[in-house]
């Protein structure tokens, strides 16, 4: 009785996946939000930085999280757009991926602008960065693009070894880009956390309303090139 009723809950969640994962980022951003306008740190932030801070920091590990930091950079978005192009099933998925990423961003600076939070204080940043703190846009760029590809591979991929490779690969990197930005101290926790989520919503939006359109969907799974 109790494994069906699990089955059936299961069902359900994959049934209706989008309206979790909308539900849970709003849950998520407002409970960050709440402590960011009233301008405390939230619990998670001094956690955070107990941790990846005055405890995590070596030098052998600042220039990897460099690296995944400079993941979410232009340059290096612009030649996985031109990869994505060239290899990603649909009619136009370089198209696709470009207005996804310009109208993440879109939504990140204007976020910024209503809440205007100050970065974390320089004398802990390990890399120069200008601007508003929350939401991070490196964290809501890697969920947006990074994501994309993932819901790709998910939605397009026949070889299931390669889907959960490809899938587990994707994830680890946009969950390590919200990371490296907490080590280099350049934002806090609750700052990525609004990232993912907002970016989470916007791709649930996203690969409902416009993917089809731009990938020519037509009910057919092309296998996944990339």
């Amino acid at each position: 009785m109790i494994v069906e009723s699990l089955k059936s809950l299961w069902q359900l969640l994959r049934s209706n996946l989008r309206v979790v994962v909308v539900g849970s980022a709003l849950l998520a951003i407002l409970a960050v939000v709440m402590d960011v306008k009233g301008d405390d740190l939230h619990q998670i932030d001094s956690a955070a930085y107990v941790f990846f801070v005055l405890h995590l920091r070596r030098p052998w590990l600042t220039p990897i999280m460099e690296g995944f930091s400079n993941l979410a950079s232009p340059v290096v978005l612009a030649g996985m757009l031109l990869v994505v192009e060239a290899f990603a099933p649909g009619r136009r998925p370089g198209v696709c991926a470009a207005i996804n990423l310009v109208l993440a961003v879109g939504i990140d600076l204007v976020l910024k602008e209503i809440v205007q939070r100050q970065r974390p204080d320089e004398s802990i940043r390990l890399v120069s960065e200008v601007g508003y703190s929350f939401p991070s846009g490196h964290s809501m760029v890697s969920m947006a693009f990074y994501g994309l590809l993932l819901w790709m591979v998910w939605q397009y991929e026949q070889d299931r070894v390669v889907k959960w490779v490809c899938v587990t690969g994707f994830a680890i990197l946009i969950l390590f880009v919200g990371i490296s930005r907490i080590y280099l101290g350049v934002h806090y926790a609750s700052d990525v956390i609004a990232g993912f989520a907002v970016s989470a919503i916007w791709l649930a939006v996203y690969t409902k309303v416009a993917v089809p359109i731009l990938l020519g969907e037509d009910g057919e799974q092309p296998e996944l090139m990339l």
